[in-house]
């Protein structure tokens, strides 16, 4: 993973943001979003292990058809040169034509295999996993398997870093979380007195169980002070409101900064409502964790 040439730790930005100033708030931007290229963010921090895991085995892993995971695994086996496929949700009509984001994973040598959406809810059972393996043909033993948007124990694992490189530059750290690996690891990689904060992208209010569940995996027991907002989700993932859009534009405007809108700006429109309710006393230094951009697909491979 070194030769990739990750660009580690990731920048802190400050910004001037009066609607933070004003409350005595200042906001930091810990810009995970510039760590690399093809494997931004939190996808390469949760990749990054998994993948020194793989032993040169084809990696297989889950995501539905907009899967910013998705596109990050099959852009690290076309780099790194190993096998990949991934399982999507969702009938495969009904995906077809592909979408962009599905095209790119297939462009970078990704091998699609598309389950309804009712056996996708049960992979994590072992025997539906093995059935789902036996009908995509591959061999367990022969294919590392990294579940739904990377997050496992390994994950979580390469996830500590982000908190240890926010260390002394923030007394409060917050991340979008989808399935709860970056959460469980940022907060176990602070320091003592600093806190973490999660902002749910879907609703349903489970997150809270499943990061409990991964840090017990980890670390035998729920880890660092840290809590979930579940009341930014907009609907669920992937969809937004014309609020959000509202204070994505005006964001944009300001800070000459394209916002990511299923995770970044529901990240950021959440804090300054927080910030406005009062949740952050004055003098506290507040880090925004930017886990992704704006996606758009890349260039052929003739022209890279």
């Amino acid at each position: 993973m070194a030769r990739l040439q990750p660009r580690l730790p990731s920048p802190l930005q400050c910004l001037d943001d009066e609607r933070f100033t004003r409350h005595g708030v200042r906001l930091l931007l810990k810009r995970d979003d510039l760590i690399h290229p093809d494997l931004p963010g939190n996808k390469w921090r949760k990749l990054a292990p998994n993948l020194q895991a793989t032993a040169g085995r084809p990696v297989l892993t889950f995501g539905g058809a907009y899967s910013n995971h998705l596109r990050a695994t099959a852009a690290a086996g076309r780099l790194l040169g190993f096998a990949t496929v991934g399982v999507v949700r969702g009938d495969e009509l009904a995906h077809r034509p592909l979408n962009p984001s599905l095209a790119q994973c297939m462009a970078d040598g990704m091998r699609l295999h598309f389950i309804d959406r009712s056996m996708y809810r049960r992979t994590s059972e072992p025997q539906v996993l093995a059935d789902v393996l036996a009908t995509v043909g591959v061999d367990p033993q022969q294919v590392h398997v990294v579940p739904e948007g990377g997050s496992n124990s390994l994950a979580v694992q390469g996830c500590t870093a982000l908190g240890a490189e926010l260390r002394d530059t923030a007394d409060v750290a917050a991340v979008a979380c989808g399935t709860g690996g970056t959460l469980a690891g940022l907060a176990a990689g602070l320091a003592p007195g600093q806190r973490a904060i999660g902002v749910s992208v879907l609703r349903g209010g489970f997150l809270t169980a499943e990061v409990e569940r991964l840090q017990r995996e980890t670390f035998g027991a729920r880890t660092g002070d840290w809590r979930l907002e579940d009341r930014f989700h907009c609907g669920g993932y992937a969809r937004t409101s014309p609020e959000l859009d509202a204070f994505a534009e005006d964001f944009e405007q300001r800070h000459g900064l394209p916002l990511e809108r299923h995770y970044v700006a529901k990240l950021l429109y959440a804090l300054k409502t927080l910030t406005e309710e009062g949740a952050f006393p004055a003098g506290t230094r507040l880090a925004a964790v930017i886990t992704g951009r704006p996606w758009e697909p890349a260039q052929p491979a003739s022209s890279r």
